[in-house]
């Protein structure tokens, strides 16, 4: 797929994809996030938004020439580290506060994906931001659609539904960790006590 362009997806110039990781990061409900996780990050593009939000991002592709395009395009930030691991085996250590899964999920039969759903969620801290962004066409290559894979994140257990944005062309979804008593955490409003039950 890489072989003779490092960008074979147009990701830096198509307006589409522009617009769809800038909706992405403004989905996200903290302003701030302490150490966030991109699997399956591609060239970078997203990797650079996100770093903007994080103190520290770790973003890891399977392609190696990916690879170093993430690297070059983020060289000039310090708080992102680009890797090449194979989920979900190879799994990060440490704990997130943000996961993003962006175009990423509907590569994995069945049990790939229960496996990496399940380390994300595991991996996510208490009160933690989980994202998936996927597009909605069919595609050989894919073995889902995004509609498909936002039924399977309903199901993952210790993940709360915060954001359900629906184009004709993708899904993107926000989900929050709940809290050890399976509570899902506050709105955004509500942590700024813009809401009746909660004192500003």
């Amino acid at each position: 797929m890489y072989r003779g362009t490092e960008d074979p997806w147009r990701l830096a110039e198509r307006w589409y994809e522009r617009r769809k990781y800038d909706l992405t990061v403004a989905a996200l409900p903290l302003p701030r996030y302490r150490r966030a996780f991109e699997p399956g990050c591609s060239v970078g593009e997203l990797t650079r938004r996100l770093a903007a939000r994080c103190d520290a991002v770790l973003a890891c592709d399977r392609v190696e020439s990916a690879v170093e395009t993430a690297r070059g395009r983020t060289r000039d930030l310090p708080n992102v580290e680009v890797r090449r691991l194979l989920l979900p085996q190879e799994w990060p250590d440490g704990s997130f506060d943000l996961v993003v899964l962006s175009e990423l999920l509907y590569y994995l039969d069945a049990a790939a994906l229960d496996g990496l759903l399940a380390r994300a969620v595991a991996a996510l801290e208490p009160d933690g931001t989980l994202v998936g962004v996927h597009w909605d066409h069919p595609v050989p290559d894919h073995l889902t659609t995004g509609t498909g894979i936002a039924r399977r994140l309903a199901e993952e257990p210790g993940l709360a539904l915060a954001a359900d944005h629906r184009e004709e062309d993708f899904v993107l979804q926000v989900y929050r960790r709940t809290g050890p008593d399976g509570r899902p955490p506050r709105s955004v409003a509500a942590r700024e006590g813009l809401t009746p039950e909660s004192p500003a």
